[in-house]
């Protein structure tokens, strides 16, 4: 079977990255652009800063700064109807996962017309969307490098996730100085994100041997460096290996596609509004338990404790991960249980697991479950039991 590998044209890494984008800009004779980005980013300066580089290049800016965390339908409307009336040329996302995810939804109804809803699902698109810089501020949504974007539909209580290769960004840009400020809480909620996408990857059907170097790196990277940087924000080294390890593993999950964590995840954040990263950690482990009942995922699992440099049996090394990855949410901080959450009612846990079925990322699991196996990760994963 043939495989497919998507790959951003053009990546930028390390302290002052951003210097090297008003040539890459030139190249592309763009004359107008819209940054897209929080009202945080753009209180303090760092909007701004991006804008700088775009003047330097003769690009003309405007900047809606409206984004908020799990950006809904009105979100991207509002930013569509911004970037139409200006008649921009070029989207430049400055943020994590939220504004990148936004971008890409103007991007691709901006240039296929339609309604942002028109495109949840697979390959949606007929036309590639507008030109998208990404600047990314965190260091675990992998955003700046997949074909993957995600709306809230507030009427749904849910996220639409929508996979096309029309939306991938053309620069993407990790500065390091733009990281050095997230604090610890946000360290560790992104950083767990890549590590669950470097997973879901290596454990995804489709996953091949591309895939799988670049999940087992970003594992590896991540399990070595998460630590140090939740610690210390300022640890130049750790920031700029999660800054790669998480863009390695968005390029995993980019091709090989994602999972159950995923799918869950989706349909709890959606509902309740709550952080994707936190989401996603705390339900790693228990999906990892009900993946640890799959014949064909324990050599993977080996492979993962290797990446971890665990000392254990094939026939152990299931355990072995998900201890190892219980040990370093708790160490950085991440709740243990959704109860902690306090958001989440178990009462909701059938009609979550419906939403979770129906997600894009479910469809890329190496076992599809039903919905009672769903449920019953959501309640082990409130109570905290295996």
């Amino acid at each position: 079977m043939a495989d497919r590998i998507n790959s951003v044209k053009t990546s930028f890494f390390g302290k002052g990255a951003i210097s090297l984008l008003p040539a890459e800009l030139k190249k592309m004779r763009v004359r107008r652009a819209l940054i897209v980005t929080d009202s945080f980013l753009y209180e303090t300066g760092v909007a701004d800063q991006v804008g700088g580089a775009l003047l330097e290049a003769g690009v003309e800016y405007a900047v809606y700064y409206r984004v908020k965390p799990n950006p809904t339908i009105d979100v991207v409307n509002e930013c569509i109807n911004a970037a139409l009336k200006l008649k921009v040329d070029l989207l430049v996302a400055v943020g994590g996962g939220s504004a990148m995810d936004t971008a890409k939804a103007v991007s691709i109804v901006a240039a296929n017309g339609g309604r942002v809803e028109d495109y949840e699902g697979v390959d949606r698109s007929k036309e590639p969307g507008l030109p998208i810089v990404a600047v990314n501020t965190t260091a675990g949504t992998g955003s700046e490098c997949t074909v993957f974007y995600i709306v809230t539909d507030p009427a749904r209580g849910s996220k639409m996730a929508m996979v096309d290769a029309n939306c991938m960004v053309s620069i993407a840009i990790n500065d390091t100085d733009f990281m050095m400020s997230m604090p610890p809480a946000l360290t560790a909620a992104t950083g767990m994100d890549a590590l669950t996408h470097a997973v879901e990857a290596h454990f995804a059907k489709n996953a091949n041997p591309m895939t799988d170097k670049d999940a087992l790196w970003a594992m590896q990277v991540i399990f070595d460096h998460l630590r140090r940087a939740v610690k210390n924000g300022k640890d130049e080294e750790a920031r700029t290996m999660m800054a790669y390890a998480e863009y390695s593993a968005g390029m995993a999950f980019s091709n090989a596609g994602l999972g159950m964590v995923h799918a869950m995840a989706h349909a709890l954040g959606g509902h309740y509004n709550l952080p994707h990263g936190v989401c996603n950690a705390v339900l790693l482990p228990y999906v990892m338990e009900f993946d640890e009942t799959v014949p064909e995922l324990k050599k993977r699992f080996k492979g993962i404790a290797e990446a971890f440099r665990l000392n254990c049996s094939e026939a152990q090394a299931s355990r072995e991960v998900i201890r190892a990855v219980q040990g370093l949410s708790r160490e950085i901080g991440i709740p243990k249980t959704l109860k902690e959450l306090e958001k989440v009612k178990p009462e909701d846990f059938g009609e979550l697991a419906e939403l979770a079925l129906h997600d894009a990322s479910m469809s890329q699991n190496y076992l599809m479950p039903s919905a009672q196996q769903v449920i019953g990760v959501y309640r082990r994963a409130y109570e905290g039991r295996p």
